[in-house]
């Protein structure tokens, strides 16, 4: 019998649990194999009581303090011991159902290492969500984007991507994935805190030959913001300097040649968007991302060096265009484009 295990990492959101765990458990009542473990990073709220005194058979893993997202994991899941893994966000509701396919989808594809649910707005359900819509895809200039939400647009779902297909990422808000392929790859880039880390661990899992899916069968309904809000100034400083750091890791030499001369361009028309609206501190968390970047290059080239060695393919599901030529010249609000697609 496969067991799998739901992971929800916590920080200081009793409200999150108080209002999203009751589904998750109920979600799973009379399925053998799976259960749901609480991983709480050092919370200092009530969090941990709630949890001990409403769902006593929810397993709790205790973190000494904040590791943030990505390290956080990697901490909690050294204490699991499962097949699979379900990383699920606090804020995430799960219907009945939703956790059969994805299991399924592992058991039946052995070259699959992770997964995911389509992911719907908790307060919209019928929009999806911005997080991971419909799984994700990045661009050739590392741009990512959403079969569902290309940058701001965000599209109805109305079972246009209802077709389960290998692409590029999926979401850490539900992040589905055999445990012993999260370990044998390291894991999270714990150096990242939060932000951008599936989708380099979904980068470097489809250079060592694995394969990333999205099980539209599935749908989970996200809140998301809940940590940081889209437009501050911490999010947009760990965005881009993650996604750099992703970008030197991981891509070829040809696509870094071509991301090393536009890419500084395009991030200080961003940063004069940000001063233009009259957001200062965006506009410096640009620069700051950029600082914090170049502080680490010397890391980061030693961490290529460990990646592209392992290279057994390409990522063959990224979009050879451009997202942002796509929005703001072509017009494009749909991720309706002609996208990638392996199996």
């Amino acid at each position: 019998m496969t067991t799998t295990k739901i992971v929800i990492l916590n920080w200081n959101g009793e409200a999150h649990l108080k209002r999203f765990l009751p589904s998750v458990v109920e979600s799973i009542e009379g399925l053998d194999g799976v259960t749901v473990v609480v991983a709480d990073n050092g919370s200092t709220d009530r969090s941990l009581n709630y949890v001990r005194q409403e769902f006593p058979m929810v397993e709790l893993v205790c973190l000494d303090h904040n590791y943030g997202f990505a390290e956080g994991y990697n901490r909690a899941l050294q204490e699991v011991e499962a097949e699979y893994v379900v990383l699920l966000n606090s804020d995430v509701e799960t219907p009945r159902g939703w956790i059969e396919p994805l299991i399924r989808c592992l058991d039946e594809n052995p070259e699959v290492a992770a997964c995911a649910p389509k992911l719907r707005y908790a307060e919209c359900r019928e929009e999806f969500e911005y997080a991971g819509a419909a799984g994700g895809y990045i661009d050739f200039l590392g741009y990512p984007f959403c079969r569902g939400r290309v940058l701001r647009a965000i599209e109805e779902d109305t079972g246009q991507y209802d077709d389960e297909r290998d692409l590029f990422w999926v979401s850490g808000a539900a992040y589905c994935c055999r445990l012993a392929t999260f370990r044998a790859m390291g894991g999270f880039d714990g150096d990242f805190f939060a932000h951008m880390e599936e989708i380099d661990l979904s980068w470097r899992m489809q250079l060592e030959g694995w394969r990333i899916r999205i099980v539209p069968l599935s749908v989970v309904y996200h809140l998301g913001g809940g940590t940081l809000a889209t437009d501050s100034p911490r999010k947009i400083l760990l965005n881009h300097r993650n996604n750099l750091a992703m970008l030197l890791k991981c891509a070829p030499w040809q696509q870094l040649a071509v991301v090393a001369v536009l890419r500084p361009a395009l991030d200080l028309m961003a940063a004069l968007s940000y001063l233009l609206q009259g957001h200062t501190a965006n506009f410096k968390a640009v620069f700051q991302a950029w600082w914090e970047f170049l502080g680490s290059y010397g890391r980061l080239c030693e961490k290529r060096r460990e990646v592209r060695a392992k290279v057994k393919r390409e990522s063959r599901t990224i979009y050879r265009g451009s997202i942002l030529w796509c929005y703001a010249i072509g017009k494009r609000r749909t991720s309706l484009l002609r996208l990638p697609k392996e199996q």
